[in-house]
């Protein structure tokens, strides 16, 4: 069995959000109750875009949406709509590759007598796609997505470089890493840029991280801002510090590809995706472009959860300690026991 999602992908006030997510949940529980064991879960997930959007800020959002819909972890698809909103069902669907369109359903809600009996209606339509077994396979069919959050002095020698390793093996293996939070490599990118495969793919970092620093001169921030105070008091100094063991998520492969916010990873091997460093939004650019799964480390603790498994890795053994349920593995050994 898998997982059918409900995206929803419209809002006009805080009211709308709130009631478009009661929709897509109601549609979820309903649906759920009815497929019992035949699916693993049903799933809403709603966001407060999609309406009084134009230019890049609607391209974003409906690409994001667009990506999301193709993820692997989900059998089928189900996206909600109001009607009216700029962000229409039909264009997002045409930005939805054709191979993925079968296990897509629309809902848009304006037209619907009863929204949440259409969308449980759709959602068994989608039931069937669930009925594939689960098989094992490789690690050269993994796309991981490795992230870091609320770093501190402990990041660059334990749980990064152990993630680090870990991508290596995946690349190796064949598999695809998705490295990103591009104003976290600020002062290290040399790094990124030495290992690029070709001049395309060194201009495409180059190109990426000057604009992340363009976008904080033109809003008249400083591009030092970064460290936030919870990195300073867990012991980091200075931004090229944090960005040095930030880095070192990636490990040693060869740098092979750049990706926008939005897109899908199109290579095996290591890619550098542009996603900001905030964590709920850089997680959703890693799942938009193709993460089956994401390795976080955290310092400081960040009880940061996605709908896709994210493995939380404590930077030091006080961490946990103190929050087993943040947590799933510390990485503080490595200071005792090395890698």
């Amino acid at each position: 069995p898998s997982a059918v999602a409900t995206l929803c992908e419209w809002t006009c006030s805080p009211a709308a959000i709130a009631r478009v997510a009661r929709t897509a949940e109601r549609i979820a529980a309903r649906a759920g109750l009815a497929l019992g064991d035949r699916v693993d879960g049903v799933h809403a997930f709603a966001h407060p875009h999609g309406c009084s959007q134009l230019g890049q800020d609607l391209a974003g959002t409906r690409a994001i949406l667009a990506s999301l819909a193709c993820h692997p972890n989900a059998a089928g698809v189900l996206i909600v709509g109001l009607g009216c909103e700029e962000n229409q069902v039909a264009a997002l669907v045409g930005d939805i590759p054709e191979w993925r369109r079968p296990a897509i359903r629309v809902l848009a809600a304006q037209a619907s007598d009863d929204e949440v009996a259409e969308g449980v209606e759709k959602i068994m339509e989608l039931a069937s796609l669930a009925d594939v077994p689960r098989t094992s396979v490789g690690l050269d069919r993994l796309v991981l997505g490795v992230k870091c959050g609320g770093s501190d002095g402990l990041s660059g020698l334990t749980a990064n470089p152990l993630v680090g390793r870990i991508s290596d093996r995946v690349v190796e293996a064949g598999g695809r890493v998705v490295l990103t939070e591009i104003p976290e490599i600020f002062g290290a990118e040399q790094m990124l840029m030495d290992r690029a495969v070709d001049a395309d793919v060194f201009e495409a970092v180059v190109g990426v991280v000057n604009g992340f620093k363009r976008y904080f001169l033109d809003h008249g921030e400083s591009v030092s801002e970064n460290p936030s105070p919870g990195n300073v008091a867990g012991g980091i100094t200075t931004l090229e510090e944090k960005s040095l063991g930030a880095v070192q998520k990636a490990g040693r492969a060869p740098l092979g590809d750049v990706i926008g916010y939005g897109e899908r990873v199109r290579r095996d091997g290591l890619t550098l995706l542009e996603a900001p460093g905030n964590d709920a939004v850089s997680c959703t650019a890693l799942v938009a472009a193709g993460a089956t799964a994401i390795l976080f480390t955290t310092g400081r603790g960040t009880p940061l959860g996605f709908p896709v498994p994210t493995i939380k890795i404590a930077t030091n053994h006080s961490l946990a300690t103190r929050k087993p349920g943040w947590i799933d593995f510390d990485a503080g050994s490595v200071l005792d026991q090395g890698f």
